[in-house]
């Protein structure tokens, strides 16, 4: 802005050196510039004093005609930074999604995208409005569940883990009927049951188990997992959240895999289509593993 931010920062602080500290300039630099506009006026502007600087006259003229006009210019500029500030990218999912695959891998997302601020909403329940209070959601179910345009990120499959302690203490469990007689950790997640249960993990191998006192429910996926940890017994565990955790050696598996292709996590896009959500989408389904073979990936619209 040249000359009207020099001369109005002179006229606020009534000292040239002061002026100078703000503009990043020398002082000299200042009082040149000075000289030279009274000179382009052809009246004096300053009266020179020896620690500070008062406005002649014509000099309190132009710069009551020059501060407003600065603090204008540089609120507008404020508005249109904050205009161009990219909205945040809202992304809605369960506890369990969020906190063992998403966490460990978001940072690798902002390191690659630091202009995109992404929020994470968890629920363990799926909200209804899903779409109407996030620009994305992941959610676990089936393509019935979320329609046509939803993109399977990955598909179920399902294995029994625990700890490598209580392995040593109440294994080994050579058959799934084993492990009817150990403490079973369940997740609770409701009427509709979406995850698969330790009822229908069993009867796939045609065990059929009573419940027992000795069991223990949990609502969120994060409670079982903590429990697992802490030799509490043996919960289902889902590939994609506790992958890291088996292959660190932190839990290791107690039984086969049980594997529901239809069923999985899938990708849901609310209504906004802005570059910011298309490349968070893209990067979701780039993280993710493939969907298991014979279930069709959909493309997203």
């Amino acid at each position: 802005m040249g000359w009207l931010r020099l001369f109005e920062a002179v006229g606020r602080h009534r000292n040239l050196t002061r002026a100078a500290e703000e503009l990043g300039l020398s002082q000299p630099a200042v009082s040149y510039q000075i000289r030279r506009l009274e000179t382009e006026l052809g009246v004096a502007l300053v009266r020179r004093r020896h620690r500070s600087t008062d406005l002649t006259a014509e000099g309190q003229m132009l710069y009551d005609a020059v501060r407003p006009s600065v603090e204008r210019i540089d609120e507008a500029a404020r508005l249109i930074r904050l205009g161009e500030r990219t909205a945040p990218v809202r992304l809605f999912t369960d506890f369990g999604f969020a906190a063992f695959w998403l966490m460990p891998r978001i940072a690798e997302f902002r390191r690659m995208q630091p202009d995109i601020e992404v929020h994470v909403i968890a629920s363990q329940a799926i909200d209804p409005r899903h779409d109407e209070i996030a620009d994305i959601s992941v959610l676990f179910g089936t393509r019935e569940n979320f329609g046509p345009a939803a993109t399977q990120l990955m598909a179920e499959h399902v294995v029994p883990v625990c700890s490598p302690g209580y392995l040593a203490l109440h294994g080994p469990f050579e058959a799934p009927a084993d492990l009817a007689k150990a403490t079973l950790l369940h997740l609770d997640s409701g009427p509709r049951q979406r995850w698969q249960s330790w009822e229908s993990w069993l009867g796939h191998f045609g065990v059929k188990r009573q419940p027992t006192k000795g069991d223990l429910g949990l609502n969120t996926y994060n409670l079982v997992i903590q429990a697992v940890l802490a030799e509490q017994g043996v919960a289902l565990g889902w590939s994609g959240l506790v992958d890291d955790l088996i292959a660190s050696g932190t839990l290791v598996e107690a039984g086969p895999v049980v594997s529901r292709p239809d069923r999985g996590y899938w990708i849901v896009s609310g209504a906004s289509r802005s570059r910011p959500v298309e490349t968070l989408f893209a990067w979701l389904t780039d993280q993710a593993e493939p969907a298991a073979s014979g279930t069709s990936k959909q493309q997203n619209p």
